[in-house]
Order: structure tokens, then sequence, then C-alpha cells
């Protein structure tokens, strides 16, 4: 067996998947979906909760339960449910009315959480500033934190209640929590367990290092996004990510600073771009890296 050039220990981390990496649901049906993953070797799958379709506030109770029970029939765990919505109705909006239908849709993932199977809420706790939204004015940091912190408190009992992590994530390019002090400062500030850290790698790669924020936050972090970045390009937007290991991410660094705290969740790649043509092979291909990453291969 050919031995790779870059010494691997084996790390006992999970694979996981975001769903907006897959053609679901313009070219894929959720089956088909789910069935790629497996077949492509992931353990985990992360959904998106939308404002319209089948994981949405449209999908009654009984619906999320049915589809939790498809994709733990097939072999998967929902490592975690995601949300684009937390842009529009952003928790710390200027407008009181998406604030208040933000905090609505933060309920109502909770509660989809319970019915899927998942303990694993990512939840975006609000935005100074979010270039991709043209509707949304600025908001003042100590504004925005000011409302997120109301924010969380206000969704924690319900979040404590059905045994769900509200798990916040780091964001580029949105002036807010781009420290991990000011990350731990706020997520400590509930002093409930039940408040973590959805870290993600590549949202801080423009500035900063994953593997240093890793080792600062510690066991506050529950779920982790692997986004690969390059610090070689001056844009960065949703089109800087790329696929795993094409980029300048230091994954040996990142991976022993996630195992120096003890970390043995799921590892989820996300990317907001399936490919035009064969589609499945990013998924295919994803898997592999992730087999060489955690020691799985070479």
């Amino acid at each position: 067996m050919v031995r790779s050039v870059t010494p691997t220990k084996r790390y006992d981390m999970k694979k996981s998947i975001n769903f907006w990496a897959l053609p679901y649901p313009d070219k894929m049906t959720l089956r088909q979906a789910l069935e790629l993953c497996k077949d492509a070797g992931f353990e985990g799958v992360e959904l998106n909760f939308d404002e319209k379709g089948e994981i949405s506030p449209e999908a009654s109770e009984r619906d999320l339960h049915a589809i939790g029970q498809m994709a733990r029939a097939i072999g998967l765990q929902i490592s975690g449910l995601c949300s684009f919505l937390f842009w529009p109705y952003s928790l710390t909006h200027e407008d009181p009315k998406k604030r208040q239908r933000g905090l609505e849709l933060a309920f109502q993932m909770i509660r989809a959480c319970k019915a899927l199977g998942t303990e694993n809420l990512l939840v975006v706790p609000g935005s100074v500033y979010a270039p991709w939204v043209p509707d949304a004015p600025p908001v003042p940091f100590d504004v925005c934190e000011r409302r997120a912190k109301e924010a969380i408190r206000q969704l924690l009992p319900e979040a404590e209640k059905a045994g769900v992590y509200l798990s916040i994530e780091n964001i580029f390019v949105n002036g807010f929590l781009h420290s991990p002090q000011e990350m731990i400062q706020f997520v400590d500030s509930f002093q409930s367990d039940r408040v973590r850290v959805h870290f993600d790698t590549g949202n801080i790669m423009q500035y900063h290092f994953p593997e240093h924020w890793i080792r600062l936050l510690g066991r506050r972090i529950k779920n982790v996004h692997l986004k690969e970045a390059s610090k070689k390009v001056n844009e960065f937007n949703l089109n800087t990510f790329r696929p795993l290991l094409d980029g300048s991410t230091n994954w040996p660094a990142v991976l022993e600073a996630l195992d120096q705290i003890g970390y043995r969740g799921y590892l989820t790649f996300e990317y907001f771009h399936p490919w035009q043509y064969w589609p499945e092979a990013l998924i295919y291909q994803t898997s592999d890296s992730l087999d060489w990453m955690l020691g799985r291969k070479g």
C-alpha cells in the first residue's frame, strides 16, 4: 500500500457533510441525497432548515420525525441543523418585525432538531453587517451584542427542554464575535452548558488561523464545520471556499488542536456550490479526503 507523504495519526472524529454541497432538491430527492452520502462513506449529515420545503416551517413534527428515521435507516446520523434564514431574519436586525420573525424561526428550528433526532442547532446570533442582505442596515456593535444576548436568553429555556444545544457559529464579514476572546465571553455569559460553539475553520481564514482559535475555545466547541479557504486570494465571500485540501488551511495543526481539546464529534464539510456536472464526484472526493485527514488511509 502506498504511504502518505504527510505523516498522519488516527483521529477518532466522525465524517459529516452539509446538504448545501449536494444538488438537493433541484436534481435529487432527499432519499437519493442521503443514500449518496452513505455510499460515499459519511457517518452523518447536516440538514438545512429553509423557508419552504421538506425541512421548513411547512413540515409537521411527524414529517420531520420520518426524515430522521429515514436517515438512520439508511445508516446516517443527523449531525446538526443549519439555516440561512438567520440572515434575512437576523436576531439583531434593525427592523423589530424581522427580529421577531427570526426568533419565531429559531424556536421552530429547536423543535425541528428534536423531531429529527439531532441535538445540535447552529445559531448565527447576530450581525453588525451582512453584505449579502441588501436591505439590512448596519447595526452598532453594542446594540448587536445586546440584542443577540436577549435572543439567546429567550431561546435557551426551549433548547434546554428539548435537549438541544444552541451552538454559536463564528461568521466571516459579519462584524461580530471575530476573536476567540469575544466568542468565549459571549458563550460563557449564559452560564449554560446548552450554549456552546459551532466552530467554522474557514470563516476566520482571511485574518486568523483556526488552530489558534481551537486551543482557546477548548471544550466549548460542540460541532465543527470544515471549510477550505485560501490566503492567496483578496476576495472573501461565499465563492472563496473550495474543496477540502485545495487551500491554505494547516489541516494537521487543526486536527491536532481538536484532538488535544478532546473533540470527538462530527467534522462537517460545508460548501455552497454543488458541481454542475457529476456533482456526486464532490461528495466521494470529500469523503476520501476526510479519510486521509483522519488517518483512515495512508
